[in-house]
């Protein structure tokens, strides 16, 4: 068995450096070899479920979208990287039209499910590097998001995501946005155990944002330069926000300057910030030296929504706070929603009021 493995792979490899376009993988399915100069688009309009498109090194012009379930799209790292064309695309394109880099989308009918995106880099796009709408099953593992216009990765109207091992990096907004909708207004959707995990989120406005959604995990994620590092948003709408777990992150220094926007006021040293929500456990975080005058910065902060929903039934446990400004821990509720919310065991200094460490 060892033997055949062996010559099966010189075979494959041999087929990629003498640009064969594409060469036979396991269970029957197929892998699409694309090169610099070539269409990925049109490999990915080729493949079927189970197919993978597989880019080689060098520098592709072009967005491409997906909707077939089962697809892999993988580059060969870092140097397999996908930026904006310089023509107009022979096609309608309407990942290109919206600004973004990959999109991996549905229909309002069905979700697509089981796609993956790994192993390259999306930059310069005027809106998301990969963005993702309708999606069951997602992965987006080992890509480098960087310098896009407003997100780094972004998707809405989807369940069970996996978000692994990602650099965002100098991206407009956040590094990750995750939405039950972008455009509407509407109740917290369930993700469905949606996981944003072991990502490095740096330079950006926001490192995770979180909107509107219920079950899922931001954890063990490095998040630092940001002008804040984590957002969970949520508002008036039911199903309230929350019932989401904030766990075992590296949040320090998020102390860039970012302007107001319409739905935001100026940002920054905002280490973990809650907004409008419940039931949220913000746990085992390690969140230093994030430090503002923002009416959210500090370490973490319990803070009104834009519209001035409360949070309630939140629990800060076991967090390691130090030399964050204007507090370590900021619950800036009214009394009748600032009991709920349960601060034990964590390790600062400061608090607002005081009595939280």
């Amino acid at each position: 068995m060892k033997k055949c493995h062996v010559v099966y792979l010189v075979c494959t490899a041999a087929m990629i450096g003498t640009g064969i376009g594409a060469a036979p993988a396991s269970a029957g399915h197929t892998t699409h070899v694309v090169h610099p100069g070539e269409s990925i688009q049109k490999a990915v309009d080729a493949a079927r479920s189970g197919d993978t498109v597989l880019l080689t090194p060098g520098t592709y012009h072009e967005s491409v979208k997906v909707s077939t379930p089962g697809l892999t799209l993988r580059g060969m790292g870092r140097d397999t990287v996908i930026k904006p064309s310089t023509e107009k695309a022979a096609e309608e394109n309407t990942c290109a039209e919206d600004g973004n880099g990959i999109c991996v989308v549905g229909t309002k009918d069905e979700n697509v499910k089981g796609v993956t995106v790994a192993n390259l880099t999306v930059t310069g796009f005027k809106r998301t590097g990969v963005f993702s709408m309708a999606t069951d099953g997602l992965t987006v593992r080992n890509v480098t998001a960087v310098k896009n216009g407003v997100w780094g990765i972004a998707q809405e109207q989807s369940i069970h995501g996996i978000f692994r091992g990602n650099t965002a990096r100098d991206n407009g907004d956040a590094g990750i946005f995750i939405a039950n909708t972008i455009t509407a207004e509407a109740g917290a959707a369930d993700s469905q155990g949606t996981e944003v995990a072991h990502n490095r989120l740096e330079g950006n406005r926001i490192g995770v944002t979180v909107r509107r959604l219920r079950n899922l995990a931001v954890a063990d994620n490095h998040i630092t330069g940001n002008c804040a590092g984590v957002f969970v948003v949520g508002d008036e709408n039911k199903p309230k926000a929350g019932d989401l777990v904030v766990r075992d992150n590296y949040v320090v220094r998020n102390n860039k300057s970012c302007p107001k926007t319409d739905r935001l006021e100026a940002l920054q040293g905002s280490g973990i910030v809650l907004t409008g929500v419940e039931k949220v456990l913000v746990a085992d975080n390690t969140v230093e030296g994030n430090s503002g005058k923002s009416s959210m910065s500090g370490g973490i902060v319990l803070a009104k929504s834009m519209v001035g929903a409360g949070n309630s039934k939140n629990e800060v446990n076991g967090n390691r706070l130090r030399e964050n400004s204007p507090a370590d821990l900021v619950n800036a509720e009214t009394a009748d929603t600032a009991a709920s919310n349960t601060f034990t065991g964590n390790t600062c200094g400061t608090s607002k009021p005081a009595g939280l460490c």
